[in-house]
């Protein structure tokens, strides 16, 4: 799609426009269009674009896309909503089938899901990673791959002052580490050469290309979607690049148990394929191949996200990283002590890191890998905040929002401060 020249001046003169609430310009109800040209407008911005709306307008905001389009949406940052939305009448907001439609590709998966399918395949996710197998040997790939390949690499930029991108970086590294989790197998994409990394680019079409159908008419995404033309044909091409990485895995996985004469009931490996390949529920080859998309766009997309704002923070706040060094201090020299060698932290060890914890909740507070979550109202309903909202309306929680709100967090809530974590005596 080609933003017109109005979509161009209101995209540069939003860029202009100054991050405090008041100054926030609503969205505007265009003839015909509805609120269609304001949210295509303010795409390349969207989540601080809806926090100044809700700011301005009291956690809550009401859209309307084209009429007759389908597109009402309710947008909220509400704690008490929020209660509302997922306890209180949590019934009434599945995701719903517009939501599966959206992320097709992982259809039948848990992130696609509702009602008593979603709670028994959750329960068995939760049992599969939460395993003393599992947690073990993911503990022990992620240490051995910081230690073998994320220090080394960065010892090396380091030395000979080469600039990298950090983003790229944590996502090669979680790709990898999801790739262990999920498959059983490490594709070493986070290495010295760097090599193409295709499965990751189509994963992030993915993602972009959804979030794109959640703000046009569906009628629009899906017309482009047959005749395979702009960003649905990209996100084609993505679709059948993981279809291939899934598939060949499976079928791998299938014939070295064949081969090795295992049963049925056996499992091979400390992975999440080998607690599902033989599992009823999953004996569908779309549904295996969903699931195990849906895990891997979940574990790579999360981490390696709040990694680099992480270290974005550190960076902009040196002071932090002195308390942090601190706390680190005792566990460094008791190392240094026992000639262990490389610097590099055991789980048990930071579990115990106060200050550690509280600049990781910091920086999920302003920076949430899920931005926002959907749902879709089942029946009429009225919010604690007094709007109304009716059948097939598409609500939007806005946890990026939530985040930065003055009401909840108080003056400096912009400001990077993990001491807002802290009780009395620093626990």
């Amino acid at each position: 799609m080609k933003p017109s020249p109005c979509t161009l001046h209101l995209t540069a003169s939003n860029r202009r426009r100054s991050n405090n609430p008041a100054a926030a310009v609503f969205p505007t109800k265009w003839p015909m269009l509805g609120m269609l040209p304001s949210l295509l407008a303010n795409m390349y911005n969207f989540h601080e674009y809806s926090y100044l709306v809700l700011a301005g307008s009291g956690l809550n905001f009401n859209e309307d896309g084209a009429p007759g389009a389908g597109m009402r949406f309710f947008i909220t940052c509400n704690p008490a909503n929020i209660q509302h939305i997922f306890t209180t009448n949590y019934h009434n907001f599945p995701k719903g089938a517009e939501f599966a439609a959206i992320f097709d590709i992982m259809a039948g998966g848990l992130f696609t899901i509702d009602g008593e399918l979603w709670h028994r395949r959750r329960v068995k996710f939760v049992g599969v990673i939460s395993s003393p197998w599992f947690t073990d040997r993911v503990a022990a790939h992620c240490r051995d791959k910081v230690k073998d390949y994320l220090l080394p690499l960065l010892a090396r930029m380091a030395s000979t002052a080469t600039s990298f991108d950090m983003q790229e970086l944590m996502v090669r590294l979680m790709f990898d580490m999801t790739a262990t989790a999920v498959f059983g197998l490490d594709p070493g994409f986070l290495s010295l050469d760097m090599p193409p990394i295709d499965a990751s680019i189509a994963m992030d079409m993915v993602m972009e290309v959804g979030f794109l159908r959640h703000t046009i008419p569906a009628s629009l995404w899906k017309a482009m979607r047959w005749l395979n033309i702009g960003p649905e044909r990209k996100l084609h091409e993505a679709k059948k690049v993981l279809h291939r990485l899934v598939v060949h895995t499976i079928e791998r996985r299938k014939t070295t148990r064949e081969n090795a004469g295992h049963d049925e009931d056996e499992e091979v490996g400390g992975d999440i394929l080998a607690s599902y390949i033989n599992d009823p529920d999953f004996s569908k080859d779309d549904s295996l191949r969903a699931t195990l998309i849906n895990f891997m766009i979940a574990g790579r997309d999360t981490i390696a996200t709040t990694l680099p704002w992480i270290l974005y923070n550190l960076a902009q706040n040196p002071n932090i990283v002195s308390i942090i060094r601190n706390e680190l201090s005792p566990i460094a020299s008791h190392k240094v002590a026992h000639g262990m060698g490389a610097m590099v932290f055991e789980p048990e060890e930071t579990k115990s890191l106060v200050y550690l914890r509280a600049t990781l909740y910091e920086t999920l507070r302003l920076y949430p890998p899920a931005h926002m979550e959907r749902k879709t109202v089942v029946t009429d309903d009225i919010m604690p905040s007094g709007h109304e909202v009716h059948a097939g309306d598409a609500i939007f929680i806005s946890l990026y929002s939530m985040g930065r709100m003055e009401s909840l967090w108080g003056k400096d809530c912009l400001d990077f401060n993990p001491n807002r974590w802290l009780l009395e005596g620093s626990n």
